[in-house]
């Protein structure tokens, strides 16, 4: 869902790392189940979340509104 957003706006940028070969970057913010969501590496969403809560978070960690849901 991350890299949908990643598409959908060139202010989003999407990496996807593979845990078992960047043991440094599971220490550093602290992996423990995959998916790990790190948002401006000030936010942290650990599992899957819906989609309104992942917009949510992305627009709170960019300092926007919460955008309306669309119906």
């Amino acid at each position: 869902m991350a890299a949908a957003l990643a598409i959908e706006s060139a202010r989003i940028r999407t990496d996807i790392i593979e845990a078992t070969e960047f043991p440094d970057l599971v220490a550093r913010y602290a992996v423990r189940g995959v998916p790990k969501t790190i948002l401006n590496d000030r936010l942290f969403i650990d599992g899957a979340v819906p989609e309104p809560d992942l917009v949510a978070a992305v627009s709170q960690a960019a300092g926007q509104a919460v955008p309306e849901a669309r119906t």
